[in-house]
């Protein structure tokens, strides 16, 4: 095996860096086709958010080195390359492919355990395939990457549990609420973290959602980002009046619901228990609102907590992983080794087999009749025993060889020796 890894992820490469050299949209198609095309080799490139990664392979000798990569993502995106070469990582063959399979069970990620990342890692193999860039090597490491990343996430914890606010909050609103498909949702205020729990509520198929906003133009458009209605801003107390679920992420300086306004607002309804999100900093809602039974109120505080709870419960998780990933990174690479050398010792063996033939051949003409029949077998046993001791030791070390790209291998040291043919 011949991979080489070169890249850089939000560990070495800042935000804004990053932004210039991901490979997106069509970038990456074409980026596989000239990487291919100009280094004769496989390629795949595994581009988020949080990192850009090219893996380089060949099933022989040869390729390009780091230097050259690196050379070549500064030409792709005109970005020169004193700007981001010091920031990026190179690994080769089973530092890669350790790499790999820690990046895909979500070992390496700004959030460990993070679920996508082995969907991330899917598609830049399923684009390698589609491009025609992937290639034996990249198959194989890639497959089993992903098979790895099953393996940890069913047999460990380090998935287990939601570790990001938006998705803390959902859980919530799960706990109190068996099913949505008579529930209002209420969106107070449009910020950023607002717009993400929304998309995570909206999965859950509400009756409806209400929109209400300072700005009527702002109310318009989340509205019809999230198929919603937008309601005057003083209409507040009826929208509240008529939510189950209220997500509240304004930027007023102070609650915009009291303790005395939400009592009036209470009065009105004939439903069931309110979940009030209020991730807004400072808080929307008067904390005192909370009292458990007509409503449940958690704030962005009450939301980190869990979040670094479920982290924390991960991280116990992280070790068992890696030893998963350091076991199947060792079955990987001697699996690969049979797989290549498997001809060759074959290859080799059936040499020494037929000169051991041809001694017994010679011995038996020479001493006709003059040696027992047990005599014979003993003769032919030593020579089958000389013959696994010369083997034992060439194919140990092809077995052991952790070859490096641009170098002469063993197996092809071997093959020269004794005139074998791969």
């Amino acid at each position: 095996m011949n991979l080489l890894l070169v890249g850089g992820s939000h560990k070495t490469i800042p935000i804004e860096l990053r932004e210039k050299l991901a490979f997106d949209g069509p970038k990456l198609v074409a980026a596989l086709n000239e990487l291919t095309n100009r280094f004769e080799c496989e390629s795949a490139i595994v581009n988020t958010c949080n990192r850009v990664e090219i893996y380089i392979a060949r099933a022989d000798a040869g390729g390009p080195d780091a230097d050259l990569i690196a050379e070549f993502v500064g030409e792709f995106h005109q970005v020169p390359c004193e700007q981001f070469r010091a920031s990026l990582y190179a690994k080769i063959n089973e530092e890669a492919v350790t790499h790999l399979f820690r990046v895909a069970c979500s070992l390496d990620s700004l959030i460990v355990g993070e679920g996508q990342i082995a969907g991330q890692v899917k598609k830049a193999y399923e684009a390698a395939q589609l491009a025609g860039s992937a290639g034996i090597v990249l198959h194989a490491v890639f497959q089993q990457a992903l098979a790895v990343a099953k393996r940890v996430r069913t047999q460990t914890g380090i998935s287990r549990g939601h570790a990001s606010v938006s998705s803390v909050a959902v859980d919530y609103v799960r706990q109190v609420h068996a099913h949505f498909g008579d529930k209002s949702i209420l969106v107070i205020g449009a910020g950023k973290m607002g717009a993400l729990t929304l998309k995570h509520l909206r999965e859950l198929k509400p009756k409806r959602i209400l929109v209400a906003n300072r700005s009527p133009e702002k109310a318009q458009e989340v509205a019809k980002g999230c198929g919603g209605l937008a309601i005057a801003w003083e209409k507040l107390d009826d929208a509240l009046a008529l939510a189950d679920i209220v997500l509240s992420t304004t930027g007023a300086p102070e609650p915009i619901v009291t303790r005395k306004r939400f009592d009036g607002i209470l009065s009105r309804r004939s439903r069931g228990t309110m979940v009030i999100l209020d991730i807004a900093v400072p808080r929307d809602f008067d904390p005192g609102i909370h009292d458990g039974d007509r409503a449940c109120l958690f704030n962005v505080d009450d939301l980190k907590r869990i979040q670094e709870q479920t982290l924390k419960e991960r991280l116990q998780h992280v070790k068992p992983a890696e030893a998963i990933v350091d076991h199947e990174v060792k079955r990987f690479l001697n699996d690969w080794r049979r797989r290549t050398n498997g001809p060759v010792i074959a290859q080799l063996t059936q040499e020494f087999e037929k000169h051991g033939k041809a001694v017994l051949g010679e011995l038996h003409a020479k001493f006709n009749g003059q040696f027992s029949k047990e005599q014979w077998d003993y003769i032919e046993g030593a020579i089958k025993l000389l013959q696994n001791r010369l083997l034992h030791g060439p194919i140990s070390a092809l077995a052991e060889e952790v070859p490096e790209p641009s170098k002469h291998t063993l197996l092809e040291a071997m093959m020269k020796m004794f005139r074998l043919e791969r």
